[in-house]
């Protein structure tokens, strides 16, 4: 017979507890990925024509048109032979249904739109319903024949209404931070593709193709009249120097998450350089922050690529040389948290080229992310 003394029991819990041993196992999440214990994939993005690569996601802030408030919108930036810089489809995931359809698909060649159309990961949906992507093309999938593209306006049945193109916009790259009041918008796109040749031309210093540092952000203003499509008034360079370069396996590295702060920051990602910077007063500025203030480098960053922001102000990042999403907290520069989202084990290191897209849940809880590898649409909650 064992025999146990509850009270010099729960007198030694009590003094356990204050002595501060189980503070940690107790403590509050510092960030969002903490809370992120579930991965849910959702559906295929591949549509019927086979296309293939899915890289932005945008979830729809209004009804209209074919698309419900809180759709997620999937492009594809490769078609069904799997080159990259071809893919013209657009898909609309419908969280109600748990079923996608084709919102979107676009002509290959388009003579508003340089070398043609493979879609990129700018993309957004303003609150008038208009769906602007941005095209960067390429014929045989890679830099070699890459056009320098152009944005593409839609409206919300998925029909092309505009395309704008000209010598500020090469091969809009990176996601699109959007200030939308309505009838009028801001968007902010990185430029990708200035001066960057093809993959066989090669840096004999480093055995890669050579960095360039000619990538830009741009900011696009527009007016958007009633009923009818926006209209592109003025550009702002508010961004320049950033590292861009050819590559065999990711077509094109650029700077790829664009994030805007509610006090106009513009944050930014340089996968090359492995870095995140910070451009100030974003919405208001008449020049060039150049590539802006370090934010974060290396430690967990890998490559990183798409960026959100979360409801406490931190940074979600995708990392594109591994299966990891990075929080930062971009005032102090901490990196506070990593969770290996993809460990797919068939990539070194796992989940190798597979990140790319990435965007809140309308509840601010979780994310939606893209797995390249298996063209899949997911959740993580």
């Amino acid at each position: 017979m064992i025999y146990i003394n509850f009270n010099s029991l729960r007198f030694f819990l009590i003094v356990y507890l204050l002595s501060g041993f189980v503070v940690t196992a107790f403590a509050a999440p510092q960030g969002l990925l903490e809370t992120i214990h579930h991965h849910i994939t959702l559906d295929s993005t591949v549509p019927d024509n086979g296309d293939l690569n899915p890289y932005a996601i945008v979830v729809a802030p209004v009804s209209s048109g074919n698309i419900q408030k809180d759709d997620v919108l999937v492009d594809n930036f490769n078609d069904i032979s799997n080159l990259q810089g071809t893919g013209t489809t657009i898909v609309d995931y419908r969280p109600s249904t748990k079923h996608t359809t084709l919102f979107a698909n676009i002509p290959k060649k388009l003579d508003q739109c340089p070398g043609g159309v493979g879609l990129s990961t700018a993309m957004t949906m303003l609150k008038s319903g208009w769906v602007i992507v941005g095209s960067t093309p390429s014929t045989d999938g890679t830099t070699t024949t890459k056009g320098d593209g152009c944005l593409i306006v839609l409206d919300s049945t998925g029909k092309m209404v505009d395309a704008w193109s000209g010598p500020t916009i090469n091969d809009p790259w990176g996601d699109m931070a959007t200030i939308d009041n309505g009838s009028t918008a801001a968007l902010f796109i990185s430029m990708a593709g200035f001066g960057v040749p093809g993959p066989k031309v090669i840096d004999p210093k480093t055995g890669y193709p050579p960095i360039i540092h000619k990538a830009t952000v741009l900011s696009l203003d527009l007016s958007i009249p009633d009923g009818k499509p926006p209209v592109l008034l003025s550009q702002t360079i508010i961004g320049n120097g950033f590292s861009q370069r050819a590559d065999n396996d990711n077509f094109l590295f650029g700077p790829t998450g664009l994030v805007l702060s509610q006090d106009g920051t513009l944050y930014v990602t340089d996968g090359i350089d492995n870095v995140i910077t910070a451009i100030p007063n974003a919405a208001t500025r008449t020049d060039s922050a150049g590539t802006g203030q370090v934010v974060t480098h290396d430690g967990q960053l890998a490559w990183p690529l798409a960026m959100v922001m979360t409801p406490a102000g931190h940074l979600l990042v995708a990392n594109g040389k591994n299966g990891k999403v990075v929080e930062v907290d971009p005032i102090s520069g901490k990196q506070i948290y990593a969770q290996w989202v993809d460990p797919d084990q068939a990539q070194t290191p796992p989940g190798n080229g597979d990140l790319f897209g990435i965007a809140m849940t309308p509840d601010g809880k979780g994310f939606y992310y893209v797995q390249d590898d298996t063209n899949t649409l997911m959740e993580a909650i």
